[in-house]
């Protein structure tokens, strides 16, 4: 079912003329709207003249790879991308979500499971679209603000920093559930919809990344901290402000 994603526009960019046809003919079949780009300039063009609710991107492309394109998008812009990486190599995903990336697939993948996850990617978009959900906090955790209304980290000095899809959704579960332990698979059953495998590195990546952005050391952390096969707990004291 599509209902609350209908008319949503796609941009899937690839190489692969072959790949870019058979995704444009079943996300349509599914009441997407799709629109393809075969490299970065084509990208940039399309984004230049369409507004895009998310970009399936494609890692080996020949001039800017997809990281290089994804680092260039996250610099103006958290739209949502789901990036396509070599199923032989680990290292491709752990880079494209530090990157920014909202969620990968490995290749060669099953289109079906790829609109699983648009699906649950553009879902916790909709989720935190300030016209579907009236109640938009302010929330003081340790020396940080996250203001939910402009999905911005503001710190005491009043700088802010925007945040992307995958560390706004990590974060707001953390503050929710502060003090609790959370599991990696249900970091990932809450944030991507499904438990991560036993080698699956993606949800330690985003931790990762999220105490980077919130100076936690990693050695150390503060805010966020291990539990030794349990999982990780958010340990600083949360108040709603507004």
């Amino acid at each position: 079912m599509t209902h609350g994603l209908k008319y949503k526009t796609i941009l899937v960019v690839d190489d692969d003329q072959e790949i870019c046809e058979l995704l444009t003919q079943y996300l349509q079949q599914n009441a997407f709207t799709v629109h393809t780009a075969l490299n970065g300039e084509q990208m940039f063009n399309q984004l230049a003249i369409h507004h895009y609710d998310l970009i399936v991107l494609d890692v080996m492309m020949p001039g800017d790879d997809g990281f290089i394109l994804c680092k260039k998008i996250r610099a103006e812009s958290n739209i949502p991308i789901i990036m396509l990486t070599a199923g032989s190599d680990e290292t491709d995903r752990i880079i494209g979500l530090e990157l920014g990336a909202d969620d990968y697939m490995i290749k060669p993948f099953n289109p079906r499971e790829l609109l699983a996850r648009i699906k649950a990617v553009l879902r916790r978009m909709d989720d935190q679209n300030p016209q579907r959900k009236t109640q938009k906090r302010r929330i003081q955790f340790g020396q940080w603000i996250l203001d939910e209304a402009n999905r911005e980290l503001i710190d005491l000095e009043g700088t802010t920093y925007p945040l992307n899809g995958a560390d706004y959704n990590l974060l707001q579960l953390f503050l929710n559930k502060a003090g609790q332990v959370l599991s990696r698979d249900e970091l990932s059953n809450l944030t991507r919809g499904r438990e991560s495998s036993p080698f699956d590195r993606a949800i330690d990546v985003q931790i990762s990344r999220l105490r980077q952005r919130l100076g936690d050391d990693g050695k150390s952390p503060q805010l966020i901290k291990t539990v030794r096969g349990a999982g990780y707990i958010l340990t600083s004291h949360v108040e709603v402000l507004s």
